[in-house]
């Protein structure tokens, strides 16, 4: 056995060992390998003669390294007893020395792994496709391991060539003398030095053999503007990683979010030229959809439909874009808040709170019922039916933008109402992103364990119970004793500048959003509750905010917007429309019924009027959808063709949903008010 691993070994390393064996020498190795695979013209004498000679080869290779290893020791010990050699020197002729004793190490155990995976290779079954399949992930590990050691040889490499530099630097200057500018260009050198060794992180060296980390072969991409530049040289253009994008075998796309020179600023071109195009692109749709009479907001998701992957695919930054749209919808809910007087909460905090579990249930329940007609699973029918029970928040807010709010006479005003459920399924939402992980747990479970899922679920909505609690109670402190006197003081301080006042604002909302965030309950309700805390303070406070904060809402809402219509894909609504109006329609008439069914129970009589409007508000389903259908795509809950239903039936009821809001207002709403609600 020992006799065949030499012969396999000698093989394969016979081949790239060109400095070891001259050309005809490789070419007999060769020869005689394939007669032996074959078993033709093979002699016993001249196979054992073979086999002899490869070993003793190798082995005098093997004695070679040895030898070699000792007087690498010999040389690094002669160097650092060496006073003559200054500290840069002996640090650089050391490194070159341990650099090449890795190098030597990793040669040999190259060929040991070659022979391993040879002889795997051949123990293993052709036609078992699992056991190739793993041969051919163990070999992808080796060589990413491989590519990860080469990569670190060559960083070395680098260093002590840095180390050379600064050792013929160091002999240079103490053969002449210096000027006084060289001098201090020389402690501003060694200051720079430093500086770079403190903020520099070893991000690497400190994640690699963190548990779940994996090595990935990837490709880097850059930018033409940086790969065409006559005069820049290599090192320029490598070290040019602002413009650079990396590929994954998932095809995923990453960019630089942190560079490892943190002293020399950068930019992400890709995300800038994004937003560039979006705002240009942004008016004419605006413009377009605001002369046939539909709502800019469809404009802007028009826009990111042609810009996105279903169009001219020229976003680059898909995932920073829609970051930066989250943050119109925070300054959205923040506008509606502030709208929305802790007075008007306290009158429909009933309503809001029973409105939304009652349809969330119902939604669920029914979910279920054609979950098991259809023979869906339970966990995918409970999802799907969460996801269509939510509605949008920013879309119902640029409906109600500018209408008029006062109630009439002791009735509730359908604003209100509609705000505070659309604000409680906002609540919803972050109670269901955390009970997802139990509900992915439910769907691999067997029969015994469903108990203990329940169980837990139960824990986490108490849990959230108890955030909200504690979140109306800071709440309550902060109306009580803080918001006064902060606003007087912004106020105070923002005389003839606005932006203390705007950023005092802001930093009032982040805060808010922050704490519902650590406590689990969705930062979109953090936002909501800033605008009504402010509020309390009048309306003149309202008023003021308002002017300064609109102008940012506006333009984040743009963005906000464009990024839902990233994932649109009109080729794929073509060509299920049939199907796909269907399921829109049934959903939109579903919520549309069971909010009013749910509403004539709980509405007092004298405001049973406004169940229509409110029930049309809510017929629609919420671009959280998106979210939430990703993560559960990720999770295997639902399949990519359910993902994509929901996607488009979610696009489809948020353009039906203007249609119908304006019937409902027609029918329900007097003239002086309907003029200024639509």
């Amino acid at each position: 056995m020992k006799a065949t691993g030499l012969i396999s070994l000698w093989t394969l390393v016979s081949l790239p060992c060109g400095p070891l064996a001259n050309p005809a020498e490789r070419e007999d190795v060769v020869k005689h390998a394939i007669k032996l695979h074959r078993g033709k013209g093979a002699v016993i004498t001249q196979r054992k003669q073979w086999v002899l000679e490869s070993c003793r080869k190798l082995s005098g290779l093997l004695r070679q390294k040895n030898v070699v290893l000792n007087k690498l020791k010999n040389a690094i010990r002669a160097v650092e007893k060496d006073a003559g050699l200054s500290d840069e020197e002996k640090l650089f002729q050391v490194h070159t020395f341990e650099i090449f004793q890795k190098e030597l190490n990793e040669s040999e155990n190259s060929v040991f792994q070659a022979i391993h995976g040879l002889q795997r290779a051949l123990q293993g079954d052709y036609k078992d496709v699992v056991n190739m399949k793993e041969s051919s992930r163990q070999r992808l590990e080796a060589l990413r391991e491989a590519a990860i050691k080469e990569e670190m040889e060559y960083v070395e490499l680098l260093a002590a060539e840095k180390h050379q530099v600064e050792a013929l630097k160091n002999m240079q200057h103490q053969n002449k003398s210096l000027s006084m500018l060289d001098e201090i260009l020389e402690d501003v050198r060694k200051a720079a030095d430093r500086l770079e060794e403190e903020i520099e992180e070893h991000a690497f060296d400190d994640n690699k053999s963190v548990r779940g980390v994996n090595f990935e072969a990837v490709l880097r991409v850059e930018e033409d503007e940086a790969s065409s530049k006559r005069n820049a040289s290599k090192r320029e253009v490598e070290d040019d990683l602002g413009l650079s994008m990396l590929i994954d075998s998932q095809n995923n796309q990453y960019i630089l979010t942190k560079p490892r020179d943190s002293t020399i600023p950068r930019a992400d071109h890709h995300f800038i030229k994004d937003i560039v195009t979006i705002g240009m692109l942004s008016l004419p749709c605006g413009w377009l959809c605001t002369t046939i009479g539909l709502p800019t907001m469809f404009g802007y998701i028009i826009c990111g439909v042609l810009l996105g992957p279903s169009g001219l695919n020229s976003i680059k930054s898909i995932v920073q874009v829609e970051t930066l749209g989250e943050f119109g919808v925070f300054f959205t809910l923040f506008l509606v808040g502030l709208e929305f007087s802790p007075e008007r909460l306290r009158k429909v905090w009933k309503i809001s709170l029973q409105g939304p579990c009652y349809m969330t249930v119902l939604m669920i329940a029914f979910g279920l019922l054609w979950g098991h007609l259809l023979q869906i699973r339970p966990t995918q029918s409970v999802f799907i039916s969460t996801c269509l029970s939510l509605s949008s928040t920013p879309l119902v807010s640029r409906f109600l933008a500018g209408s008029v709010r006062g109630d009439k006479e002791g009735d509730i005003d359908y604003s209100s109402v509609l705000l505070g459920m659309l604000v409680m399924q906002d609540v919803q939402l972050g109670l269901f992103i955390a009970v997802m992980p139990t509900l992915i747990q439910a769907g691999v479970s067997t029969y015994s364990s469903i108990f203990k899922q329940i169980l837990r679920i139960l824990i986490l909505i108490g849990q959230i119970l108890f955030s909200l609690a504690a979140v109306f109670l800071l709440c309550l402190v902060i109306k009580t004793y803080l918001i006064g006197p902060y606003y007087r003081k912004l106020h105070t301080e923002s005389k003839g500048n606005k932006e203390i006042l705007i950023l005092g604002i802001t930093a009032f909302t982040f805060l808010m959003l922050t704490i519902t965030d650590l406590l689990d309950v969705s930062m979109e309700l953090g936002c909501f509750l800033a605008g009504a805390l402010i509020s309390s303070q009048g309306h003149m406070v309202t008023e003021e905010i308002m002017c300064c904060i609109e102008p940012i809402r506006d333009f984040l809402a743009i963005i906000f917007f464009a990024s839902i219509g990233l994932h649109v894909f009109p080729t794929f609504v073509i060509y299920e429309l049939t199907v796909l109006l269907f399921l829109t329609l049934s959903v939109v008439i579903m919520k549309f019924v069971l909010a009013v069914l749910v509403l004539s129970l709980i509405l007092p009589k004298t405001s049973q009027y406004i169940k229509w409007i409110v029930s049309a508000g809510l017929a629609q389903v919420s671009e959280f959808s998106f979210v939430l259908g990703s993560r559960a795509r990720r999770a295997g809950i639902i399949s990519r063709e359910v993902y994509l239903l929901i996607l488009s039936v979610t696009t489809l009821s948020l353009l039906l949903a203007p249609a119908l809001w304006r019937a409902a207002i027609m029918k329900c709403v007097p003239r002086p008010e309907r003029r200024s609600s639509t």
